[in-house]
């Protein structure tokens, strides 16, 4: 009898030579099962996704609840659809005043495609600017915003007029002009490995948008949803943009993404032409729902939640930092990578903390950083065994 991983193997379209290829047969909180009874950590929370951890009460109970009174009904924005209207609603509860209307879609990258037509459409101006070693998506719009050859050369032509800075250097940004429609930027940057802007870097950033007309999106589709100590990440930083990105974390374990932004700026996507921007599935009810469930458990619960991450944060670096093999962690709350010495090491230390039994990863534009960034639910005692298994796994190369 074939196997499932036979048939993954021959039947599925595969992202790389060599999967990881684990067969999961079921998941709750911080675990991952396999059908051989192997219990995992999942310490990279299905990269970002599994905030509250897998199937979460509250939010399985949402997707439950709707599943009894409707899936799909309608494309996108002719119906009105409670879970829907009420994620909306409670985003702008969230939110600063501008971003009080949101436009829900499948993908976080699906979510920058939103963002690049909006900004377009409203400012009138063709360019774009993004920055180095930034990852918003792999559709060929979003891949446009990437500045690595190796990934984009295969596919191109891709969007012209986007201009890749360099990432926390102020003199560039005086490259960012009335031509330019908007910047696109993480607040804290994940696939170089986890970095943070310099100080003031946003604000001045945000001057520079405001000074010449430019839409500034931030893409908290890593880092937002509680991950970094804050309900969104540039709450750290004081500085508010014109437009956000969620995506992974805000669904639950349910595939949704939004971009969101001001009432007066969304209202350009309605005509000149007419449906400016459409989705037959985006904020699809189940997913709304579970996205509802996420975000109002989060609120509800924010000192057990996000209050608690710089501690949990802490806890992780008091019981790694005295790794001689690991030469830097970098981190913004539960958000962390720890720098090796290189590719190879650092692919031997993945697989065998698979083999203890916990699930790490590397990162796209970094590969000799480890990425750790667990679910928000984690225990102490599960951090410690978590450092216990790292460290055990590092210091074996």
């Amino acid at each position: 009898m074939i196997s499932n991983r036979q048939l993954f193997l021959r039947h599925l379209a595969q992202t790389s030579d060599a999967p990881l290829a684990l067969e999961i047969e079921r998941a709750e909180g911080l675990y991952l099962y396999d059908t051989e009874g192997t219990k995992y950590i999942d310490l990279i929370s299905g990269i970002s996704v599994s905030n509250l951890g897998h199937r979460h009460p509250n939010v399985m109970r949402a997707i439950a609840e709707q599943s009894e009174k409707y899936l799909h009904t309608l494309v996108y924005g002719e119906f009105v659809l409670s879970p829907q209207v009420k994620l909306a609603k409670k985003l702008a509860e969230l939110l600063p005043a501008n971003l009080d209307c949101a436009y829900f879609v499948n993908s976080g990258t699906e979510a920058t495609e939103g963002a690049i037509k909006l900004a377009k459409r409203y400012t009138g101006r063709k360019n774009l600017v993004s920055f180095k070693n930034a990852y918003h998506g792999s559709t060929n719009g979003a891949l446009s915003l990437m500045s690595d050859d190796y990934f984009t050369a295969a596919y191109r032509p891709l969007l012209p007029g986007v201009r890749h800075l360099d990432f926390n250097n102020f003199d560039e940004l005086s490259k960012i002009d009335e031509t330019c429609a908007a910047v696109i930027v993480e607040p804290i940057r994940a696939e170089g490995g986890v970095e943070l802007p310099f100080e003031n870097y946003l604000e001045a950033l945000r001057n520079r948008c405001t000074e010449t007309g430019t839409l500034l999106v931030f893409d908290e589709i890593q880092v937002g949803c509680g991950r970094t100590g804050k309900m969104f990440a540039f709450e750290h930083y004081n500085v508010v943009p014109d437009i956000i990105l969620l995506a992974k974390g805000f669904g639950g374990g349910m595939p949704i993404g939004t971009f969101i932004s001001s009432r007066e700026i969304m209202s350009s996507l309605t005509h000149d032409p007419v449906l400016g921007h459409i989705t037959t599935f985006g904020g699809h009810p189940l997913s709304a729902a579970a996205a509802l469930a996420t975000m109002s458990t989060l609120e509800e619960n924010y000192d057990e939640l996000i209050n608690a991450v710089p501690a949990k944060e802490k806890l992780f670096r008091t019981l790694l930092q005295d790794n001689p093999k690991i030469k830097e962690i970098r981190s913004a709350g539960l958000f962390m990578a720890l720098q090796l010495d290189n590719f190879d090491q650092l692919s031997k230390v993945i697989r065998n903390c698979i083999d203890k039994g916990l699930i790490t990863d590397w990162f796209l534009f970094n590969a000799s950083a480890m990425r750790i960034a667990p679910p928000l639910i984690i225990k102490e005692e599960e951090i410690i065994r978590a450092c216990e298994i790292i460290n055990e796994a590092i210091n074996q190369f």
